[in-house]
Formats: structure tokens, sequence, C-alpha cells
């Protein structure tokens, strides 16, 4: 590829007089032969250099490319590519999504006069922006030389012109954003009562008045630039104000995109105006297509789009994780056993949750409505067990990961890493005793009822084969643990959505509006719309995240068996309640059966992968996030290490308060 006699080839086809498709073919096939195999950026300039040399040594070919160039500059409205290029039509994320969508799935077209399409298809490599900008000014002069004729100001005079119509355009959309009353009212006051955005056009027109007079008004012209400059900042602090009405009021994907499309907006207004105003005009101007084509690049990565707009609501979501998770972390011998009546309690529905799952499976409903109807069982009793204040532990990682994350911004010396990891053991002696809590409510409150069954009704609440079941889809070489890990996934989901619920309960202010609404204060009454309100605020989260847990443990098994991926969940605390249940059914025999102690090898791990899967999704959410960087993880994992083996009961058990 790229030999040279590419190129008289592509000279040869050189046709001023073809039909728009062809010449911009011609193009397309030049900057493709100029790029090579994308693998040398100086193989790349110097085929530039070798085009450029046969292009000087041949005055008819010279006096082509200058008819081909003005038959570009005359049909392709190059202010599309300055101005719009890289920002969606409308400032919304789900049309920029379809945008992106249908960028990566449709192909273009050379038959166009717009010149972001023909922009993406002649430079679509992240490779171009690299040669372009390794372009020295010389290649840059001699490139301009060739495309218009010396002594002719009519190239720089439209690229002028080009360049003030782009800056016009991006003022323009950068003024309606402004005036959106989705953002301006979101505003801090002070930003409102400034009006930076008042003045915008302005501003932009003494631009370009000043422009038109730069030879005889060098002075006004830098004063003009200058005070857009500033309008352009006091713009940008304007918008900057909208963070801070999100961090008390929730945040919107839309909202945010809409801001950062704004930001970016004032970015290349900023881009434009140095080029305007650079005295090397050609060299400007290919640094500029340098930064364009990395913009195209970015304008067609859906994961760029995803990580820039939801990297707010992440932050949101683990902030708000982390108030919650601060309230699970014992640090005394007092909250500890607080934790742990906490966790038997637990226990104590969870347990009743167990004999109702067996309950449902005696009425051989249907594969969804039994997961359903599950699901159901699962949801009622976490909601039961978070309006007793008590707890289960599997709940607790997903909100606690993220209070560890906050806490790592604070790292520095060594003294905080001792502190970091005294935390570290405050988390894990509470998911101890919470699961140990769990389990050792849930097994003998089961057994026991299981027991009074069989003696009052004759019967125990499942068969000798259903009890067999259970112990065999327990065994410790099973996909058991599997299960667990992928419970943990769930677990995770469940504080996602907790997250995302409260975000918009807190943005569509829902607990202003159910105590002041005058139909809602009307129908409960002030003072009771006023406690819902209160109530609504305060448990909405726990709220989302059990119902949404408890559907998932359910119906998530039913699905991925219609689609036959043989997932299914395994919850510690719910399995601990069924090898009671079991064991109630078979009796003393159990104790010499290996399947039981087999499974119940197996609750350790179910229990710790369930807590550390959903502890790790959390975790490292909450850090990218929260944009931790510099922590200096190998001193951590030391410092870890040294506790372990100088107080590894530590990690267990509270120590004891020091006598004074």
């Amino acid at each position: 590829m790229s030999r040279p006699n590419d190129l008289a080839r592509l000279l040869a086809e050189l046709d001023a007089e073809a039909d728009l498709p062809h010449r911009h073919l011609w193009l397309i096939h030049l900057l493709e032969w100029v790029r090579g195999d994308r693998d040398s950026v100086p193989g790349a300039t110097a085929r530039l250099q070798l085009f450029l040399d046969a292009v000087e040594a041949r005055p008819e070919l010279r006096a082509r490319l200058q008819a081909w160039w003005a038959q570009l500059v005359d049909t392709v409205d190059i202010t599309t590519l300055l101005a719009d290029f890289g920002f969606a039509p409308r400032t919304a994320f789900v049309s920029e999504l379809a945008a992106r969508l249908r960028t990566k799935w449709l192909p273009g077209t050379p038959d166009t006069i717009d010149a972001s399409e023909l922009f993406v298809l002649a430079v679509p490599h992240e490779f171009d922006a690299q040669w372009m900008a390794a372009l020295d000014e010389a290649q840059l002069n001699r490139l301009a030389a060739l495309l218009v004729p010396p002594g002719e100001e009519s190239g720089l005079s439209l690229w002028r012109h080009a360049l003030l119509n782009a800056i016009t355009y991006c003022a323009g959309q950068i003024l309606s954003t402004g005036f959106a009353p989705e953002l301006r009212l979101r505003m801090s006051e002070e930003a409102r009562e400034a009006q930076p955005f008042h003045a915008l056009i302005r501003d932009v027109e003494s631009l370009r008045v000043e422009v038109l007079h730069a030879l005889r008004t060098p002075d006004r012209l830098n004063e003009a630039a200058q005070r857009l400059r500033e309008r352009l900042e006091a713009c940008r602090a304007a918008t900057a104000t909208v963070y801070t009405h999100f961090e008390d009021n929730g945040i919107s994907v839309g909202l945010v995109f809409r801001l950062r499309q704004l930001r970016e907006r004032i970015v290349r207004v900023r881009l434009l105006l140095d080029c305007l105003l650079s005295p090397k005009p050609a060299l400007a101007a290919a640094r500029l297509m340098s930064s364009l084509v990395q913009v195209g690049q970015e304008r067609r990565s859906l994961r760029a789009l995803f990580a820039s707009n939801s990297s707010l609501v992440a932050a949101k979501v683990a902030e708000r994780s982390a108030e919650t998770g601060e309230h699970y972390i014992t640090r005394t011998p007092a909250e500890y056993r607080s934790m742990v009546h906490k966790a038997a309690g637990g226990g104590l529905v969870i347990a009743f949750t167990t004999l109702i799952k067996f309950g449902l499976y005696a009425l051989a409903l249907s594969a969804f409505w039994a997961g359903f109807w599950a699901g159901v069982n699962y949801a009622v009793s976490f909601v039961l067990v978070q309006l007793l204040h008590f707890t289960v532990a599997t709940k607790q990682p997903a909100m606690t990961a993220p209070a560890m994350a906050a806490k790592l911004k604070e790292l520095g010396s060594g003294d905080a890493i001792e502190s970091f990891v005294d935390e570290i053991t405050h988390l894990v002696r509470s998911q101890v005793a919470a699961v140990l809590g769990n389990v050792l409510v849930v097994m003998p409150v089961v057994l026991g009822i299981a027991l009074l069954m069989l003696h009052t009704l004759g019967t125990p609440p499942i068969s000798e084969k259903q009890a067999l079941h259970v112990l065999e889809s327990l065994h410790l070489l099973g996909p058991s643990v599997f299960f667990a890990a992928f419970t943990g996934v769930l677990l995770f989901a469940s504080s996602i959505i907790a997250g995302w619920t409260e975000n918009w309960f807190v943005l569509a202010r829902m607990d202003s509006a159910i105590q002041y609404n005058p139909r809602i204060t009307r129908l409960l009454g002030t003072a009771r719309a006023a406690r819902w309100a209160h109530f609504l605020r305060e448990n909405i989260s726990g709220f989302a995240a059990n119902i949404s847990l408890g559907f998932m443990l359910g119906l998530v098994p039913v699905i991925a068996t219609f689609f036959g991926l043989g997932l299914d969940v395994r919850h510690v605390t719910l399995s601990a309640g069924q090898i009671a249940a079991a064991c109630a059914t078979l009796g003393m025999e159990v104790l010499h059966q290996p399947g039981f102690w087999w499974a119940a090898a197996t609750l350790p791990l179910l229990g710790a992968f369930n807590v550390g899967v959903s502890f790790y999704l959390a975790f490292n959410l909450a850090m990218r996030a929260r944009n931790v960087s510099g922590v200096e993880r190998s001193r951590i994992y030391a410092a870890i290490r040294a506790r372990l083996r100088s107080a590894p009961l530590s990690f267990f058990r509270p120590e004891r308060a020091r006598a004074a």
C-alpha cells in the first residue's frame, strides 16, 4: 500500500470537472494514500511531501488542483464542520445516542455538501489527528500556496468568514441553551442577576466588525477578542453553578448532557477564536483540523457518551449510598451488639420467608408465576425487615463500599492508612456479625417451626424428596458458589436501582409535592401529607432496593431458564433456612448423610461470595465516581496483612473498652 505509482494514479485521476461524489472520492483516496498503513507518522508526512513535490513540479497539475479546490470550497459548507461537528443536533441524551447508533450502523456517502459528513469519510481514524499535528509550518504554507494562487487573498478571506460564521452559530447555541428554563432556574441567584448570556451575541458582532477592519485597528480587534473571551468565561461560570444545585436536588442525565454540550461549545468558540487571530493561519488551521479528528472519534463512541454523562449520576448514587452505609459499620462493642440484635431480627423474618417459599412450591404454579410470587414473598420480607429496623447481612456491602471509597480520598500519610485499615476491620467485623446473626437465628427458628408442624399436623413443610433436593442443590462441589457470586451481582444491582430511584425522587421534588400539592393535602390532610412526605423521603431508597432485589431473586432464575442460561440464586440466609427445613424432614439421620455436611460447608462460602462480590462491584463504582486516584494500594494491602498477623481477632470481634 502507498507506493509511488499509487500517487501517479491519483494525480492522473484529479479532475475538477468531475461530478460531486467523484471529486470527494478523489480527496478520500488521496488521504488514504497519505495515511498508508497507519503505522508511522513520519511516513505519512513524507508521503504528503511527495505529493507537494509532484504537484509543484508540474504547472498543469497545479492548475488542476487549484480548480478542484475552488470547486470544493464553492460547493461544500465548511461552517457545519467548524461549528456543529461533534455536537448533537438536539441537546438531549437520547437523541445523541440515536445519532451515534446511526453513525455506527449506517454507511456514509461522499455525495454531500455537508463538510462534517465528508470529514468523517476522509479522516476516519485517530491516526489522522497524529500526522496532521506533526506537519510543520513550511509544509502547510506550501500546501496553502498550491491550493490558492499566489497574490490572491480570497482563500484567507473565505477562511476568516467561515471562522466568524462558525463562532456566530456556536454563540447562538450557547445562548439558547443558557436561556433554557431547566438550566436557568437551576443557576445560582448571583449568576442569574449577572445575566452573562445577554450580551454574548453583541460581543460576537463586535468581533466581526473589528476582524473586517483588522489592518486598521489591531488594538481594537484584540480588545474585542478579549471581551468575548471574558464573556465566554462568565457564561461557563454561570452554568457551573447548576452543578451545585445538583448536589442538593438530584441529578438528571439529560441536564448533565446539556451542560456538557454547552461547555464544549464554549471550548469550540475559544479554539475558533484562537485560530482566527493566529499570525500563522495555515498552522492554526492544521491544529484545528487535528483536534476535530479527535472530536470525531469521541463523537462515534457510545462508551464515551455513557461514561461522560453518567459519571455525575454514579457519583450521586455512591454519595447517597455512602451516607446510608455509615450506619452499617460498627466501631464499638455496643454498636457490634446492636448489629447482632438487628441481624437476629432479620433472621427471624427470613425464617418465615423460607417457609412461605416452600408453601408456594406446594401450589405447583407455572414457572413464571412461581417466580413472581416468590419475588413478592422476598420483597415483602425485605421491606418488613427495613420497617422493623432489622438487617439482612447481604444488603450491607453495596452500601458500605461507597462509604469506604469516600475515605480513600483522605489517605496521604501512614497514620491515614492505618486509620483506613481500622475501618476495614470494622467493616469485616460488622459483616461477620450480621451474617452470623442472620444464620444462627434463621436455622433454629425454621427447624423449630418445621418440627412443630410435624408434631401438630403430622407432616413437615417439605417432602423427603424436596429435602434431599435442597441438600443436593447446595452441595459444595456443585455450582452453588458460582450462583452465590451471581447473587452478589443482583445485590449490587439493587443498590444501583435504589440510588437512581432516590435521585429521581429528589430531582422531581416528590417529597415537596406530596407535602404541599392541594389535591394530595385534601385527600390526606396537611399533617398526614407531611408525615408521608418525610417517611417516603427517608425510606424510598430502601423500598427500591428491597423490592427490586426481591423480584430479581424470584424472577431472574425463571428468565434465565427460559433463555437456557441455567442461572440460579444462592442467598446465604435463605439457604441456611432451607437446610434447616430439610433437617426437620430427614430427622436425626441427616447427620449421617454426607450431603448435609457438604451443604453445611457451603454456607460460609455463600456468605463470603454474596458479600464479597457485592462489595467489590460497589467499591469499584464508588472509586470511579469519586475519581479517587494516587492511592498507594500496595501500602494499603501491606498494612492489612500486617494487621492480620498482629491482631487477627480484630476482624471478627470488637476490642473491649479500656479502663480509664
